[in-house]
């Protein structure tokens, strides 16, 4: 929390040459997500076939991706994250170079699919192999994740349009090359990860769509998906542009998906809440699309709404993603390979569909169709409004988990006549009492100057410190991973207990363990600080600029808010030369 809520100690940027291995494929596998969109109308023409033919590539993608979910965890418990990484990475070089050396649209098709059983082996897996080869911060790792899917979905459409321009099969070759590339890398520098401590059962994402929960928020995100993807896949031939040009277009769209998704919608989570955010979300989104659906044969209106389009696409992943993550007790990944079994079905399906319905009707048909899905959609999720509370709440607060110092108990002296404060377990210690100090850490080196920090003001107030480490669960929008370890927080929270016993300080630790995402940190220290009667809350300072603060500046948003402390900002090299303990 020193690094994650108020600042990095450690950029993210500052990894292993094994995660940026891993996160250079993150790139180019999200780049599959609009990499074809520029090249649809040229493969139309170039092997004669109609529309609907061409969204196929679409649909044998995303719908074998999403039948594929239900096997990925069965396959990772078994061969270890690191071969399943691989075994993805093969299947998309081999069957995207397939499909470049096509004949014909049949084939292509057919090789898509195969690319879709690759790409959902690398997402399954990709997030929990950068966790577990990260160093310099648990916070660090989900941010450069964070920041490969945005680049990939925003250079897609726009590598697609330069390597189309020169041939349809441009694109296909390309991706073979760079996810060869990428392969190699891996093989060489990440390490062997070790296998899960228990074996996933195949049935186990369709067991827990049993939970109301994640099922109904999973059919949500089903009808998203099919005006998401209707829009994706059948925008570009009514537009009339060449393959740069629709590159460039694509590319804008991309851009605002990125950035909404990584720094929009945290920020109208945290204002607006859940439940608010993704009525008003969805509903906008029905608008636009039903503004592309008036003006289909009007290009400047149609460019400009699917641009537009980007902004609800990039809100609407991140926060239905991390809703979902929260609205079941189900473990993460199975809960993640459900959702994705029913979302992706949505999107593969539509744009196939939306060929059908152009050839019998007319080009606005399946635009109003997918506005009204979309308002189904919103329906549905009014269903699940008090499960969008209780995931409000999870994430909100967390769980509070006391952790025995493992070291000599340390004789606890109640002062300022203050009611003691039962929190700990410490065999022969005093309970502590209110008001105390905290101090909130994670695993960069400012933690320790924020250690440093709170047992100086320990010294000078009698007061006893409150070590607090908000354990951080990895949820993005494609991937959902257990995270950080409940040991490896356990050990974080000893060695500063260490640091503050050294100096004779009166101390006792925290684990809160919740949806630690996108600000969650900050606030629920804010609400454990509060729970406990706080005095002052030590925290550390940003360090590094770029995409670390503007993430970390959001958990330091939602301390500010909530907390009714005084707040206590250590800055890097100031206090733990001189501070006892240190």
């Amino acid at each position: 929390m020193s690094g994650h809520a108020a600042g990095a100690g450690v950029s993210p940027f500052k990894q292993p040459k094994a995660v940026f291995a891993v996160a250079f494929a993150c790139v180019v596998s999200f780049m599959g997500i609009g990499l074809v969109d520029p090249i649809l109308p040229a493969i139309s023409h170039e092997l004669n076939a109609t529309p609907s033919q061409v969204t196929l590539l679409f649909t044998s993608y995303l719908v074998v991706t999403a039948v594929a979910m239900l096997i990925t965890g069965w396959v990772s418990s078994r061969i270890g994250a690191k071969r399943t990484l691989l075994a993805g990475l093969a299947l998309i070089v081999v069957f995207s170079a397939l499909a470049g050396a096509s004949p014909g649209i049949g084939e292509i098709v057919g090789f898509r699919a195969g690319w879709g059983v690759g790409n959902a082996l690398f997402i399954a897996t990709s997030l929990a192999v950068i966790i577990s080869s990260a160093s310099g911060g648990f916070a660090g790792a989900i941010i450069l994740y964070e920041a490969a899917l945005g680049l990939g979905i925003a250079v897609g459409p726009l590598l697609g349009g330069l390597l189309g321009n020169i041939s349809w099969r441009g694109p296909f070759y390309g991706v073979a090359i760079l996810m060869a590339i990428a392969a190699i890398a891996t093989v060489v520098l990440v390490s062997p990860t070790p296998r899960p401590a228990h074996k996933t059962s195949l049935v186990a994402p369709l067991r827990a769509l049993r939970h109301r929960g994640l099922l109904t928020m999973s059919l949500t995100a089903l009808c998203y998906n099919w005006a998401f993807f209707t829009v994706l896949g059948y925008a570009p031939f009514p537009m009339g542009l060449d393959a740069i040009q629709l590159g460039f277009v694509f590319t804008g769209w991309g851009v605002l998906v990125a950035i909404f998704a990584v720094f929009g919608a945290p920020w109208l989570q945290s204002r607006f809440g859940i439940a608010r955010t993704l009525y008003v979300n969805l509903a906008l989104f029905a608008v636009t699309v039903l503004v592309i659906a008036i003006w289909t044969t009007h290009p400047a209106v149609l460019i400009a709404a699917v641009v537009v389009a980007g902004i609800f696409i990039g809100v609407n992943n991140t926060v239905t993603t991390q809703a979902v993550m929260t609205v079941s007790s189900v473990e993460r990944p199975i809960a993640s390979a459900a959702y994705g079994f029913v979302r992706f079905i949505g999107g593969g399906l539509a744009p196939f569909v939306a060929g059908k319905l152009v050839e019998h009707t007319n080009l606005h048909v399946p635009f109003y169709i997918g506005a009204g899905v979309l308002v189904v959609g919103i329906l549905i999720l009014t269903t699940a409004h008090k499960h969008l509370v209780q995931a409000e709440r999870v994430q909100a607060e967390g769980v509070d988990e006391v952790i025995e110092p493992p070291i000599p108990p340390v004789r606890l002296v109640a002062v300022d006549g203050g009611m003691p404060y039962g929190g700990g377990r410490h065999e022969g210690a005093a309970p502590l009492i209110t008001a105390p100090i905290v101090a909130a850490i994670d695993d960069t080196p400012i933690a320790t100057e924020v250690t440093a920090a709170a047992a100086r003001l320990a010294s000078l107030t009698g007061r006893p410190v409150h070590l607090i480490h908000a354990r951080e669960g990895a949820v993005t929008s494609e991937a959902a991973d257990e995270g950080e370890s409940l040991d490896a927080a356990r050990a974080t929270v000893r060695t500063h207990l260490e640091q503050l016993a050294a100096g004779d300080v009166p101390a006792v630790g925290h684990v809160l363990l919740g949806s630690v995402q996108h600000g969650g940190a900050g606030r629920m220290v804010a609400d454990h600080a509060n729970q406990i009667g706080a005095r002052v809350i030590v925290i550390g300072a940003p360090t590094h600029g770029g995409i670390a603060a503007m993430m970390d500046a959001g958990a330091a948003h939602q301390l500010e808010r909530h907390a009714n402390s005084h707040i206590l900002i250590v800055r890097p090299g100031l206090v733990a030369a001189s501070a006892p303990g240190a």
